[in-house]
């Protein structure tokens, strides 16, 4: 009988969301959802826009396996929150619990807003968030980089050797690299046209010899520069080339940083370097310039 109710139960929260969608919410009934619902309806609705939408849906599909999904949202108060809080910064950076923390804030809020949970508030709103971790000032050392190149020739796929080069010659993204399409290469201009980038707005990269060595190297001039090179596999891939290489703690994403800081090195404005790399403040830029103080020494002479 009891779980006769509770598949009931289930069905009047899907009836519930489903009347969201058509502005006839029983409110009550929202309030009793389990949270993994309305995650549900944010990973079907509003990631799907989204141009980060892989890695958020991971994020979320995580999110639903854990303990907190299980709530109901009339349940999902501010102590609970500030509990799992806690026991996240326990697992993972406090970065990572700040990204978690804001797409629940998302979730909750966009619900109250459109879908008809009855909430006086967004219990994220006041809740105390972890303090984000000092900027990362992680440069691989010229030997390190040799290394990661040494194995990278060895890296399952073939595309690892030229993805870290042309990232350290371009400042490109991981994303922007694993998504290049021939189409936006202009070779004998020495440039390519991004349309699909993190801030949503266009940028040209001018390409350097090396990196138009790279390009020129590719196979194909066809669909996909980088074959085989998704997000996913360039990761891991790096992953394990560092590791062959004993290379430690450092990320592909280091690699941006270190293109940033060469082009600084070199001696472009501020201005001609965030045209590059996309930046769109100061204060972003410096978050990835460290620069190599013997490498600036001759334009002081």
């Amino acid at each position: 009988m009891h779980a006769v109710e509770g598949e009931l139960d289930a069905i009047k929260v899907w009836l519930a969301i489903d009347a969201a969608r058509a502005k006839l919410v029983p409110y009550a009934d929202l309030l009793r959802a389990p949270f993994s619902l309305l995650i549900d309806r944010y990973i079907a609705d509003v990631t799907p826009l989204k141009k980060g939408r892989s890695s958020e849906t991971a994020r979320l599909n995580a999110l639903r396996r854990s303990a907190l999904a299980t709530y109901k949202m009339a349940e999902l108060t501010r102590p609970v929150l500030a509990q799992w809080r806690d026991a996240r910064l326990k697992q993972v950076a406090s970065g990572t619990v700040l990204r978690e923390l804001a797409i629940i804030q998302n979730i909750i809020e966009i619900a109250r807003r459109e879908w008809g949970l009855d909430l006086a508030e967004n219990p994220l709103v006041l809740l105390k968030k972890p303090t984000p971790a000092p900027p990362r000032e992680r440069r691989p050392t010229d030997a390190e980089l040799d290394a990661i190149l040494r194995e990278a020739e060895r890296s399952r796929g073939g595309f690892l050797r030229d993805v870290v080069v042309f990232a350290i010659e371009t400042g490109m993204r991981q994303g922007e690299i694993a998504g290049l399409d021939w189409r936006f290469v202009n070779l004998s201009q020495r440039r390519i046209h991004l349309t699909m980038t993190k801030n949503g707005s266009t940028r040209g990269v001018p390409l350097s010899r090396k990196a138009l060595a790279v390009l020129e190297s590719q196979p194909s001039r066809s669909g996909s520069v980088f074959q085989g090179a998704t997000p996913e596999a360039i990761k891991r891939a790096f992953q394990n080339a560092c590791k062959r290489a004993g290379v430690k703690d450092l990320r592909f994403h280091d690699l941006r940083h270190e293109a940033t800081s060469r082009y600084f090195e070199k001696g472009l404005s501020m201005m001609e370097v965030a045209s590059i790399t996309g930046h769109k403040s100061l204060s972003m830029l410096q978050r990835y310039t460290h620069l190599d103080a013997g490498k600036l020494a001759h334009r002081l002479d």
